[in-house]
């Protein structure tokens, strides 16, 4: 891989319209993100009308935005495609969908998943976490999995879960995007932590 990686931002899983659709704005004037992934935990209602700001938002600067899990948004929404957790659906919804609509998918640290699910028409493939989250079993996906992947398959790659500076510093040769979220939107300045973070591919 000569390019350096992209940024891959994931959204708050909770989140004040308003407010954070301001806030993305900003950030994503200030730097080039490749994808924008909508994680949130609520009423279908809710994540309706948050998906429909945050489309707007990301339309109107040329990034494509997903939408975890609500397959149903998508075409009703008019959002780019959707991320799953589950890599044995992707073959049917794929077929449902047809080719246009992104359909990425977390495969955990798995190797086998990740493959089965970009032979059943999966876009990309996430793997994580690569840091400590504190959640799950502690199950990391390790470098040596992104590596071997860079150099076996030609699908998209993308590291999340648990990122740092170093992380990002040794992963960037091995991954195309690294999806950053949880890491930056606790902190005071979620531009200035994004941009600390990503230091190491700009």
């Amino acid at each position: 891989m000569s390019e350096m990686p992209q940024l891959y931002l994931i959204t708050p899983p909770a989140f004040e319209p308003d407010a954070f659709t301001l806030q993305l704005a900003g950030i994503l004037d200030a730097l080039p993100v490749a994808c924008l992934r909508l994680s949130l935990a609520a009423d279908a209602d809710t994540i309706a009308r948050a998906a429909d700001r945050v489309r707007e938002t990301s339309h109107a600067r040329d990034v494509p935005l997903v939408i975890e899990r609500h397959v149903a948004l998508v075409e009703r929404i008019g959002l780019d495609g959707v991320h799953l957790a589950d890599t044995r659906a992707i073959g049917a919804l794929r077929k449902e969908m047809g080719a246009d609509p992104i359909i990425g998918v977390s495969a955990g640290a798995s190797r086998h998943d990740g493959i089965s699910a970009g032979e059943a028409g999966a876009d990309y493939i996430a793997f994580g976490p690569v840091g400590e989250t504190g959640l799950g079993d502690g199950t990391r996906a390790p470098a040596e999995l992104f590596a071997w992947w860079s150099e076996m398959i030609e699908l998209p790659v993308v590291a999340e879960g648990g990122l740092d500076q170093s992380l990002i510093e040794a992963l960037a040769p091995c991954v195309d995007f690294f999806a950053i979220g949880p890491e930056i939107w606790s902190a005071d300045d979620p531009l200035k932590a994004l941009t600390d973070l990503a230091a190491p591919i700009r």
